[in-house]
Formats: C-alpha cells, structure tokens, sequence
C-alpha cells in the first residue's frame, strides 16, 4: 500500500493506544444531500401548513408572526448546525454567531431596498398601484412566517445542495444546479408560470447563491430573502412567487398592465423590471466574490494511490 494510507493507519492505532476515538471524515456527499434536503422540505411544508391555517385569525397572526414564526427559524438553524456535526463531523461556520444579527440585518435592508427600487419603478410606468392601508396584523404575521422561510429555504439552497454541489462541480455549476431546483420549486404555487419560475431561478436562485459565495455564510442570503418576501407581500402587498398568502399586507394594491412589467398573478419577480434589478446586483455581488477569492473551481480527482 501507499505511504498515506500506511500513515492513516498508524495515526489510528496511535489514537487507540491513547484511547482516543480516530478521526472520520464526512459522510459521502450523496448520503448528505438526501438526509439534509429531505428534512428541509419537511419543515418547508410544516411552515407552510401552519401560516396557511392561521390566515383569517388576526390573533393568531400576531402569535405567528411575534413568536411562531422566528421560533420556527431558530429551530431549523439549531438542527441544521447539530446534523452538520453528526454528518459531516465539523462546525457548521456558515450558519456561527459571530456577526449573524449584523449581517442579517445588512441582508434585510438590501432586500427591502432592492424590492422598493423595484415596485417603484413598476408604478412609474402603470403596473402597480397603493389604495389605502392593509392588514397590520397580516403585515406582522407574514414576517414571521417569512423568517421561517427564508431560513428553511436557504439551508435547503444554500446551505445544503449549493454547497455539497459546489464540493464536486465548483461555483459555477453549484449556482447553475441550485438555481435552476430553486426555480423549479416555485412551480407548485397556485399561480406560478413557466416565466415566473424562470424568473426566479435567475434573480433570487443566482443571486442568493451570489450572496453566499460572497460570505460564505447563510446570513447575507437570509436576510436578503427575508428582506424581498417581506416587502413584496407583507409590506406592498403583491403576490409572492405565485402564492397569494401574503397579499393581506401593510398596504392594500393592485397590479395592472403588461404582465411583463407587473410580472401579472406571479408578482413582481416575473416583472423585467426584478429581472434587470436583481441580475444587476448579481453581478456586482460575484465580481466582490472574484475579487476576495471565493470563487471555487471543480475538484480534481484524487489519483489512486500506489500499489
């Protein structure tokens, strides 16, 4: 056998006399990906549950939105970190305390930022329009609920399959296979479009992913997800991704004209107006990552050892 292999052989036995436990190395990637993402979309869909029987009791909005909700995405973060121990045997630094509230926070103005500059626009040229106050009790429960699943959602993209993906393709093709399944999940919403999810893949599956590799936390993405969801649904009042859920916002609207400026029952994430905001952040956000180095390549693989 090879030296390394010979090496790897006496460190255990030397770690065994010591009565030391040897050190293993990650689950095989596969293996990860299924148990990670399948829990994912069990508390995917548990949110989902509880926000869509809690709509008309403006009570128990509150409890969600106060309570429910950010306890939802505690629990989700705390799992996530204690499975990344028990699979892949290691800290789980992309989701540390150091910085988390400052950087959510940073994600959060960002996302309600680029949402404004977006809808802003919309409503210069026609397809949007504010006719009195909504819902405050909805406006709260649909951000607590929206905490959920922004956390969810980028554990499951992020966290999970851009990052195991991203092991064996690079950057590149981890942002490719994540975004195209990020978009992809945004069809079984009740008025999603083809254009819609496609959308989607583009401005928030690339640019979450863009906001990871710039981090390499989940902290940016999550809060920039929180950030749009909220201002889309919870604060102006429009479709989200083609779920009506949240449309009992702050302010009671209307979308009207070209679906291609509105982006139509989908929401304002089918507009060329989110296309052109978020592909442009995008960008500048993978240029910061290319100049700070956090652009991987694929692996090589390891060549056999000698006989």
């Amino acid at each position: 056998m090879g030296k390394h292999t010979d090496s790897t052989a006496e460190q255990e036995r030397v770690e065994q006399q010591r009565g030391e436990k040897p050190q293993r190395g990650p689950r095989p990637a596969w293996l990860r990906l299924i148990v990670l993402l399948v829990l994912s979309v069990v508390a995917d869909g548990v949110i989902g549950s509880i926000y869509s029987g809690v709509q008309s009791n403006a009570v128990a909005l509150l409890i969600v939105g106060v309570l429910v909700g950010p306890l939802l995405a505690w629990l989700v973060l705390l799992g996530y970190a204690k499975l990344v121990r028990v699979l892949e045997r290691r800290q789980a630094g992309e989701v540390g305390r150091p910085g988390a509230v400052a950087e959510v926070g940073r994600g959060m103005l960002l996302g309600i930022g680029l949402f404004a500059v977006t809808i802003a626009i919309i409503a210069v040229f026609g397809g949007y329009g504010i006719h009195g106050w909504g819902n405050l009790a909805a406006a709260i429960g649909a951000f607590g609920m929206t905490c959920a699943v922004a956390v969810v959602e980028e554990v499951m993209f992020r966290g999970v399959l851009f990052r195991i993906v991203e092991e064996k393709t690079g950057t590149w093709g981890a942002m490719a296979v994540s975004a195209i399944l990020f978009g992809a999940l945004h069809l079984i919403n009740s008025g999603a479009t083809l254009f819609g999810a496609v959308s989607i893949a583009i401005e928030g599956g690339l640019m979450l992913a863009a906001a990871y590799t710039v981090t390499r936390q989940l902290w940016l993405p999550i809060g920039l997800h929180l950030g749009w969801n909220f201002a889309e649904g919870g604060l102006f009042g429009t479709n989200v991704s083609g779920s009506s859920d949240h449309t009992l916002g702050l302010f009671k609207s209307s979308v009207s004209g070209s679906s291609l400026l509105s982006g139509g029952s989908f929401g304002p994430e089918a507009s060329i107006i989110a296309l052109l905001v978020c592909g442009t952040t995008t960008v500048l956000l993978l240029r910061r990552a290319r100049r700070s180095g956090q652009i991987r390549r694929r692996k090589a693989s390891a060549a056999p050892a000698p006989a």
